[in-house]
């Protein structure tokens, strides 16, 4: 959660890196449209958990206000604060995630996924996950650490670190090494 300026050039670097870009300049927003939804959605991470008093709490709103514009643009609804550092959208296009969903850092996601809540609870996903496109992943789940899900895949259920997942409803299809190991 970006809690200060640190952290948000912290995470604006590390959604940067994630395209393979070290420095921001003011045309590549024209160039690069997901990348300047992603600082959007990072600039508003910070004035939302940041906002002390009368005049920045509007400044709050007016930025949620224009993170919901881009995101009509693009097709996106993702609220503040659900994806941890070094996110990476592959594809503007429909992706709706429940504010209450919880994805960690260095997430690839891909257009037409769907991360919802039912019964309750919303998926809670580890850090270095890939989220193919057309995944749909609900309920009161936990994922752990480098999990691949793959296209149209349905995860209705809690799996473990290092796996590939797979159909409706989603199987594990391959166990992965973790990295270093």
């Amino acid at each position: 959660m970006i809690q200060s300026k640190a952290d948000l050039q912290r995470y604006i670097a590390a959604d940067l890196a994630q395209a393979g870009i070290t420095s921001w300049r003011p045309w590549m927003g024209l160039r690069y449209p997901l990348l300047r939804y992603q600082r959007i959605l990072r600039k508003t991470e910070y004035t939302v958990n940041c906002a002390r008093g009368p005049v920045r709490k509007l400044t709050a709103f007016l930025r949620q206000y224009i993170l919901r514009r881009a995101g009509i643009k693009l097709g996106f609804t993702i609220h503040p604060n659900v994806f941890g550092p070094g996110l990476s959208i592959a594809h503007w296009g429909t992706i709706v995630i429940n504010p209450n969903a919880r994805i960690g850092a260095n997430c690839r996601i891909h257009p037409s996924t769907s991360i919802g809540e039912t019964n309750g609870g919303s998926p809670q996903i580890g850090d270095d996950c890939y989220i193919g496109p057309g995944a749909k992943l609900f309920g009161p789940i936990t994922l752990g650490d480098r999990v691949k899900v793959g296209a149209n895949a349905v995860v209705n259920k809690s799996f473990p670190s290092d796996v590939v997942l797979a159909g409706v409803p989603a199987a594990v299809v391959k166990t992965t090494e973790p990295m270093g190991v």
